[in-house]
C-alpha cells in the first residue's frame, strides 16, 4: 500500500504517513451493480508477430492507429472502453448508463470499427471481434493512478472465446446477441462451434452487415398481436387532425418504451393515409445520434422517395426554391453541391438556410394536400436535425399534422414553445390487455394465465408480447399463435432479455435516494410499508418523502390507499424483479439485514415468522434464519399447513448446518429433524422423512447421545412401514422397543410400539400387530399418558386406535374395531385437526367396508379424501383413494372404482408408499376384471403377487392370490387346478396370521368348486 501524496510504502491500519505525514486515504470499495449488457472484444490479429523486433516506442505507434479506431467506433455508438489489452480492447455497452438497445448498438460499432481499420491502409493490420449480450458484475476498480470500469462474469470470457474464434476483419455474435439485433443486423448463422472452456459447442454468427430496416419496421415484424384499444387517443387524434385544415397542428406522444407510441402513430397515419392524406414519415435513431442531419435526410427522402412513385407528378418542390436553399437540401442529402456560394456561408448561415429550406418544402406539399409528418423517437434525435425538427413543428401550415413520439428523459424543450398537444400514453387497461392475450393465447382455459400476465406486466403491450414470446419459446405454451396451450406449470414468468434494457433505462434516471429506495422495496416484495421503508432507508424526511413522491409521479413505486397503514407497491412485478437482480449479492444481503433489524423491532411484525425468515435466510444470518424458520414451521403445523411446514423445516436445516460445528449444534441438528417428521409425514415426502430419521441417527452416533438416537430411529423405522420392506420394518422396530425400554423414555417407547404394530400389520402377523398396539393403548389411556416432546398423547393414541381397529377388522372381530373407531373419532372431533379428522375417516371407511357395508364406507372415505386434498395430508390420499375405489366396486360401480385405483396407485407411486401401490393395484385388477378385461386382471395380480411374496407382504400376498383365484376363469382343467391352488394358499396364509374373513371367503370358494367337480363326476 502507498501513500496517495509521496508513494511512500505505508502499512495497512496506518493513518498517517510516516514520511510525509499526510493523512492515509483508505481505499472505499467501489460500488458493484449487476448489469445486462453486450460486450465486445477486439484485437489485432498476430500483434505479436508485427511488433517483436520493435522497440517499445515504436511497437506502440505501431498498433496505436489501430487501437484509436477501435476507441472511435466503440465510442461513436455509446459504449465505453473497459479495458485496453495492448493489442485491442474490451468494451460494453448498456453500462454504467442502461440502453436497451445495447445490442444493435455494439453490432453497429464492431462493424464501424472493421470499417475504420480497414481505412487505415496498413495490410498487417486486421483485426477480429467477437459479441456476446449477458449478466455482468460492472465495478470501478481503483488504484493510485488510474480508474478502470471493470466488468466480471462468464458473459465476458464468453465474448473472449469468440474474439479468438473469429477470423480476420470477421464479427463473430452469441446467439444472446444476434436474438436482441436481429432485424437491425444482417447474420449468417455457422452452425454450433466448440469454445475453450465450455462443456457443450455453441451457436455462433457472423455479422454480414446493418439492416436498412427501420426501428419500426423491425419492430412490426416481430410483433405477435393485433392492435387493441387506445380509443381516447384515437379520438384526440381525429380531432387534431379534423382542426389540421385551418392551421398547422403538432402532437407529442409521450411514454415509456413498450408503451405503444410507435404503434398507436402508425395506425393512425395509416387511417389518414387511407382517407387520402399524404404521409411523411422518419424515425430518430440511436445508431445515428452522432451524425448531422441523419433525421432531416430520412425526412427529406420520404418526401422525394414518395412524389417520384406518383404517377404523373414530375414536379419536384425542390425547383421552387432559392439556389442556397437548393445547395442546402443538396448537403442534407450528402449529394453534390451545384452551386460555389454554399462554401463560403458561415455555419450559421447553413442552418438557416437548410432550417427555411425544409419548412419551405413541407409546406408545398402540405398546400398540396393534407399532410401528417410522423417523427418517431425524438430521445434519440441528432443535434443538427433538432433545431429543424422545431421549426418544423412550428410552421404555420394549414392542412398539416405533425405528430412526433418521444420518451419522457428525451423530450424536446422547444415541445412547450410550438404548443404541441402532449399525450401522455397509458398501460392499457385490464379488458383490453386480455383482448390482446385473446389474440395470442387463443381462447383456450389459459384465463389464469392471462392475469398472471396481466399482474406482471401491468399491461404494457411490448412487455405482455415479449412474456408470450418467451412462453412459447421455451415450450411452456405449445400451438401457433391465436391456439396455444399451456404444457407445464410456470413457477416464475421471468423478464425477457429483449426487455431488460427498457426497465433498467428507466431504472438508471432515478436519483440515488429514489434509487435506494426502489431497491429496499424490491427486497421487500411487491408491496412495502412505508414506516418499514422509512425505517430501513435512514434518509432525513424531506429526502425520503420527496424521493417517494418522485417514485409515486413516474408510477415505479405507487402509492396503495389503506386504512392501516401507508402502503407503496410496484407498478409491476418487472420493475421490482429488475431493480433487485441489478444488486450484487453483497448489497442484497446488506439491505435484506436492515430490514430483519426494522421488522424485528417493530411490534406489528415481529411474530411474522415467515417473513423474518426469509429475510435472515437471504441476509445469511443463520441464526436467526434458523431461529425464524422453526417458528414459521410450527405456525404452519397449528394450521395444518404441512407442505409449508415442511419447506421451513428444511431452511431451518439448512440454516443450522451453515452454523460452526459443535455439540450443541448437532444436538439441535438432530431435535428439528424429528420434530419435523409430522411435516414430512403428512405431506407424503415419505423419502425426505425416511432420510430425516437416518440423519438424525446418524449425527445422534456421533455424539454419543443415546436419548437423541433412539427418536430418531424410530422417526426412521416408521418412514420404513411405508418406505422398505416389512421384514426390515419389523427387524427395526423390535430393536427399537427394546431400546427405549431400557432407556426410560416412555414417550418414545409408545411412539416405537405403534410403529412396530404397524410392521407386524404390513407383514400379515394381525395377532402381534394387535397385541403390540394393545401395549401402547393401555400407557396412553392412563393417567400418566406420555408422548414425545411437542406431540400430544391424545394423538399418538388416536393413531394406535385406527391402527387396532384395522387389525380387529381384518381379523373378522367388527365389536372390537367399532369400539376403537369410535374411540378414534372421538379424539378426532376433540382436537378438530384436519389430520386426525382423515386419520378417523380412513380407519372408519375400513370398518365399513369390513362389514360390507360399502355405501356406508364411500361416505366416510369421500368425506376424508376431500378433506387430506384440501390441506394437503398427502401421506392418506393413496390409502382413502384406494378403498374408496374398492368401495366403488362392491357398489357395481366399476368405471368410477377403475378411475380412482387408478388414482390411488399413481398417487402411492408418487409417495413412495409400497403397501398402497401393491393393495390399489390388486383392487384395480378387481375392477379391470369386472369391465371384462380379464387378462390385464391376470397379469396384475400375478405381478403383485410376486412382489408381495418377495418383499413379505403376506397379508397382500393372500389377497392377490384370492384375486387371481377370483378373476381366472374355470376353463380347463388346468385353470381350475390354479384356481384350486390360489384359494388354498390364500387359506393356509389367512389362517397363519388370523385374518379369518378372507379366510372364509376363499373356502367358501373352494367348497363351491369341489361341489361343483362332485355333481359333474
Amino acid at each position: 500500500m502507498h501513500c496517495f501524496t509521496c508513494q511512500s510504502t505505508i502499512t495497512p491500519g496506518d493513518s498517517w504517513c510516516a514520511k510525509c505525514g499526510a493523512a492515509v486515504r483508505h481505499r472505499v470499495e467501489p460500488d458493484s451493480e449487476r448489469r445486462f449488457v453486450t460486450i465486445l472484444r477486439a484485437d489485432v490479429i498476430d500483434s505479436t508477430g508485427l511488433v517483436a523486433e520493435l522497440e517499445p516506442e515504436e511497437a506502440v505507434s505501431r498498433l496505436e492507429p489501430a487501437l484509436a479506431a477501435m476507441r472511435g467506433a466503440v465510442r461513436q455508438f455509446g459504449g465505453i472502453v473497459s479495458k485496453e489489452l495492448g493489442d485491442g480492447v474490451a468494451a460494453v455497452f448498456g453500462a454504467p448508463i442502461a440502453d436497451d438497445n445495447h445490442a444493435p448498438l455494439a453490432c453497429h460499432a464492431a462493424i464501424e470499427l472493421v470499417r475504420r481499420v480497414a481505412g487505415l491502409g496498413d495490410a498487417g493490420l486486421q483485426v477480429r471481434i467477437g459479441l456476446h449480450s449477458g449478466h455482468v458484475v460492472a465495478y470501478m476498480v481503483a488504484s493510485e493512478f488510474s480508474k478502470v470500469y471493470e466488468i466480471g462474469g462468464a458473459a465476458q470470457h464468453l465474448a473472449a472465446r469468440l474474439e479468438a474464434a473469429a477470423e480476420a476483419n470477421q464479427i463473430y455474435v452469441s446467439e444472446a446477441c444476434q436474438q436482441l439485433a436481429d432485424g437491425h443486423v444482417r447474420f449468417d448463422f455457422l452452425g454450433r462451434k466448440a469454445l475453450r472452456g465450455f462443456a457443450e459447442p455453441l451457436p455462433v454468427y457472423r455479422v454480414m452487415g446493418a439492416s436498412d430496416l427501420s426501428s419500426w419496421r423491425v419492430r412490426r415484424a416481430r410483433s405477435i398481436s393485433r392492435f387493441v384499444d387506445r380509443t381516447v387517443e384515437r379520438a384526440l387524434l381525429r380531432r387534431t387532425a379534423e382542426n389540421a385544415g385551418a392551421s398547422r397542428q403538432t402532437v407529442l406522444l409521450l411514454g415509456d418504451a413498450g408503451i405503444g407510441k410507435s404503434r398507436l402513430a402508425h395506425e393512425f397515419a395509416q387511417d389518414l393515409k387511407a382517407a387520402g392524406w399524404r404521409l411523411i414519415d422518419a424515425e430518430c435513431s440511436p445508431n445515428l445520434q452522432g451524425a448531422p442531419f441523419s433525421t432531416l435526410k430520412r425526412v427529406l427522402l420520404s418526401i422525394f422517395e414518395t412524389t417520384a412513385k406518383e404517377i404523373g407528378n414530375a414536379r419536384d418542390s425542390r425547383s421552387d426554391l432559392p439556389v442556397i436553399e437548393q445547395c442546402a437540401v443538396e448537403a442534407v442529402l450528402d449529394l453534390p453541391i451545384s452551386h460555389p456560394q454554399w462554401d463560403e456561408l458561415e455555419p450559421h448561415a447553413r442552418g438557416r438556410a437548410i432550417s427555411d429550406a425544409s419548412c419551405a418544402i413541407v409546406g408545398s406539399v402540405a398546400r398540396h394536400q393534407r399532410t401528417v409528418l410522423l417523427i418517431e423517437d425524438l430521445h434519440w434525435i441528432d443535434r443538427a436535425s433538432d433545431t429543424v425538427v422545431a421549426a418544423l413543428s412550428s410552421l404555420q401550415a394549414a392542412g398539416l399534422l405533425v405528430l412526433l413520439t418521444s420518451r419522457p428523459d428525451g423530450m424536446p424543450f422547444w415541445v412547450a414553445r410550438c404548443q404541441a398537444e402532449v399525450v401522455a400514453m397509458r398501460p392499457l387497461d385490464d379488458d383490453s390487455s386480455r383482448d390482446m392475450l385473446g389474440d395470442m393465447l387463443g381462447s383456450s382455459d389459459n384465463a389464469d394465465l392471462k392475469d398472471r400476465i396481466i399482474s406482471h406486466t401491468a399491461n404494457v403491450p411490448l412487455f405482455i408480447e415479449e412474456v408470450c414470446r418467451g412462453l412459447k419459446d421455451n415450450g411452456t405454451l405449445r400451438g401457433q399463435w391465436g391456439d396455444l396451450a399451456l404444457v407445464r406449470p410456470i413457477d416464475e414468468l421471468g423478464i425477457p432479455t429483449s426487455i431488460q434494457g427498457v426497465i433498467a433505462a428507466r431504472l438508471d434516471r432515478v436519483s440515488r435516494p429514489e434509487r435506494q429506495i426502489l431497491q429496499i422495496a424490491a427486497t421487500l416484495g411487491r408491496r412495502s410499508s412505508e414506516a418499514i421503508l422509512r425505517s430501513v432507508a435512514a434518509l432525513p424526511e424531506d429526502v425520503f418523502q420527496t424521493a417517494v413522491a418522485a417514485l409515486d409521479r413516474v408510477e415505479l413505486l405507487v402509492r396503495i390507499d389503506s386504512e392501516l397503514e401507508s402502503v407503496l407497491e410496484f407498478r409491476h412485478d418487472m420493475v421490482r424483479q429488475v431493480t433487485y437482480e441489478s444488486m450484487v449479492e453483497k448489497v442484497r444481503e446488506s439491505i435484506h439485514s436492515r430490514i430483519l433489524a426494522a421488522l424485528e423491532s417493530d411490534e406489528r411484525k415481529s411474530s411474522d415468522s415467515d417473513e423474518l425468515c426469509y429475510h435472515a435466510t437471504r441476509a445469511k444470518d443463520w441464526d436467526r434464519s434458523f431461529l425464524h424458520g422453526r417458528a414459521a414451521a410450527q405456525k404452519c403445523l397449528a394450521r395444518s399447513a404441512f407442505s409449508d411446514a415442511a419447506t421451513y423445516f428444511e431452511t431451518a436445516m439448512k440454516s443450522l448446518d451453515m452454523m460452526p460445528t459443535s455439540p450443541s449444534r448437532e444436538a439441535r441438528a438432530i431435535d428439528i429433524r424429528i420434530e419435523a417428521r409430522s411435516a414430512f409425514m403428512a405431506s407424503g415426502l415419505v423419502a425426505e422423512w425416511f432420510e430425516l430419521g437416518r440423519e438424525a441417527e446418524r449425527r445422534a452416533n456421533v455424539i454419543d447421545d443415546t436419548a437423541r438416537k433412539i427418536a430418531a430411529m424410530t422417526v426412521r423405522a416408521a418412514a420404513q412401514n411405508f418406505y422398505g420392506t416389512p421384514i426390515e420394518a419389523v427387524a427395526t422396530g423390535e430393536q427399537i422397543v427394546s431400546l427405549a425400554e431400557h432407556g426410560g423414555d416412555l414417550g418414545w417407547l409408545n411412539v416405537a410400539l405403534y410403529g412396530l404394530g404397524q410392521a407386524y400389520f404390513l407383514a400379515g402377523r394381525y395377532r402381534e400387530a394387535e397385541q403390540t398396539v394393545a401395549r401402547a393403548c393401555y400407557r396412553l389411556e392412563g393417567p400418566n399418558a406420555d408422548a414425545p416432546k411437542s406431540t400430544m398423547p391424545k394423538y399418538v393414541l388416536l393413531l394406535c386406535c385406527m391402527m387396532k381397529s384395522f387389525t380387529h377388522t381384518v381379523m373378522g372381530e367388527f365389536d372390537a374395531a367399532e369400539q376403537l373407531q369410535q374411540q378414534a373419532a372421538a379424539i378426532a372431533e376433540e382436537t378438530g385437526r384436519p389430520y386426525d379428522r382423515v386419520a378417523a375417516a380412513y380407519s372408519g371407511g375400513w370398518l365399513m367396508l369390513g362389514r360390507g357395508e360399502p355405501a356406508a364406507a364411500a361416505a366416510i372415505l369421500e368425506d376424508g379424501f376431500v378433506l387430506a386434498q384440501k390441506h394437503g395430508i398427502r401421506l392418506f390420499v393413496p390409502v382413502l383413494a384406494c378403498h374408496l375405489g374398492m368401495a366403488y366396486l362392491e357398489q357395481g360401480l366399476f368405471d368410477r372404482a377403475r378411475g380412482m385405483l387408478t388414482e390411488a396407485r399413481e398417487e402411492a407411486k408418487a409417495v413412495g408408499y409400497t403397501s398402497a401401490v401393491l393393495r390399489s393395484s390388486i383392487y384395480l385388477a378387481l375392477a379391470t376384471h369386472r369391465l371384462g378385461d380379464v387378462q390385464a386382471a391376470q397379469n396384475m395380480l400375478r405381478e403383485a403377487r410376486n412382489t408381495a411374496r418377495q418383499q413379505g407382504f403376506s397379508g397382500l400376498e393372500a389377497e392377490a392370490l384370492f384375486g387371481e383365484a377370483v378373476v381366472t376363469p374355470p376353463s380347463d382343467a388346468e385353470a381350475k387346478a390354479a384356481i384350486l391352488s390360489a384359494l388354498r394358499a390364500t387359506i393356509a396364509i389367512a389362517a397363519e396370521s388370523g385374518a379369518l374373513p378372507l379366510r372364509h371367503k376363499a373356502e367358501a370358494m373352494l367348497n363351491e368348486m369341489q361341489a361343483t367337480d362332485d355333481e359333474l363326476s
